[in-house]
């Protein structure tokens, strides 16, 4: 199978934009939709890339999106939400609801391949609404059966130029002379964007990838603790680590959540609870994954400059 045409539900993301640049590596015709036209710069430069606005929630919208499309990607992921059992609204709309609505559209618009971004650690009887609620998205993708052939990717936390995660931390570092730390002996296997994009390419040209559910991971096991140490020294601002216990942890999130844009919250702390990591390779198709070493100091390390705007940069959203 050789797609002509992709549309990217969530593709205006840091996820999305490394997916739609592997495509347009690849000759494909790639369809954004978006909220706000504005906020996609980035995407809108991409040669064979279209960004319309629309409202991806709206099921006559994605069956218009959808038409005459070979595969669709699904990959709109949120990390907070207001609280609800088993799983709040926010998580409902973003990770249960809309796979529905995707599937739906692509069997009206006769869409046969459909690639969902999930999470590893998805799980409905998980300590998070987080991972319970992308059980629930991955069990209504499965729920097609063979009217559509579906692939569920299952990503540790990813990371790459522009992430909300190693950047957070070197933010913080380069704010804070002490950095109390939840989840510090939480382990993660971080996977690299342009890895995860790579796969996401395998899975549209690969027909035997049909009906199947990948982990996607990096090949190295690292602590909350670890991951922090690292980024901080390669940013040149070494911290001071005070691992919190889990009720400080539920305390400090709590708080956190009382901010328009939380940078964490109890939810995430619960998450924690479970290792971030792959129970078998780290990547399908044969692939070797990047490791962190390898390309974090071009954007982390002190010689390089620009990253020292990254703070500016997502509070303009650019």
């Amino acid at each position: 199978m050789n797609p002509r045409r992709v549309v990217l539900v969530g593709g205006s993301g840091f996820v999305g934009s490394a997916i739609a640049n592997r495509l347009v590596e690849a000759g494909v015709d790639v369809l954004v939709p978006t909220r706000r036209r504005s906020r996609v710069g980035h995407v809108l430069l991409l040669p064979t890339v279209d960004v319309v606005e629309a409202d991806v929630h709206d099921p006559a919208t994605l069956a218009r999106l959808f038409a005459g499309a070979d595969a669709v990607v699904s990959l709109v992921g949120i990390l907070h939400s207001r609280s609800g059992t088993p799983y709040g609204p926010d998580f409902a709309r973003a990770h249960v609801e809309l796979p529905k609505k995707v599937v739906a559209a692509c069997r009206a618009a006769g869409v046969r391949r459909l690639v969902h971004i999930s999470a590893l650690g998805a799980d409905v009887d998980g300590p998070s609404e987080y991972q319970r609620s992308k059980a629930a998205g991955e069990a209504a993708i499965r729920s097609t059966g063979a009217d559509l052939d579906w692939i569920i990717l299952r990503p540790s936390v990813i990371f790459g130029r522009g992430d909300h995660f190693l950047n957070l931390f070197a933010s913080l570092a380069a704010t804070f002379p002490v950095l109390p730390l939840a989840g510090a002996n939480a382990r993660f296997q971080p996977v690299y964007v342009e890895d995860v994009a790579e796969v996401v390419w395998r899975c549209l040209i690969t027909p035997e990838a049909a009906g199947q559910t990948f982990e996607l991971a990096g090949p190295t096991v690292y602590t909350l603790r670890q991951l922090v140490e690292y980024v901080s020294a390669l940013a040149g601002k070494p911290r001071p680590i005070i691992p919190l216990p889990e009720s400080l942890a539920m305390l400090q999130a709590g708080l956190m959540e009382l901010a328009p844009q939380p940078l964490m919250s109890r939810d995430n702390v619960r998450s924690m609870r479970v290792d971030n990591v792959a129970t078998g390779a780290p990547l399908p198709f044969g692939l070797r994954p990047t490791a962190l070493e390898a390309v974090a100091p071009s954007w982390l390390g002190r010689e390089a400059v620009r990253a020292h705007y990254y703070p500016f940069r997502c509070q303009a959203r650019r």
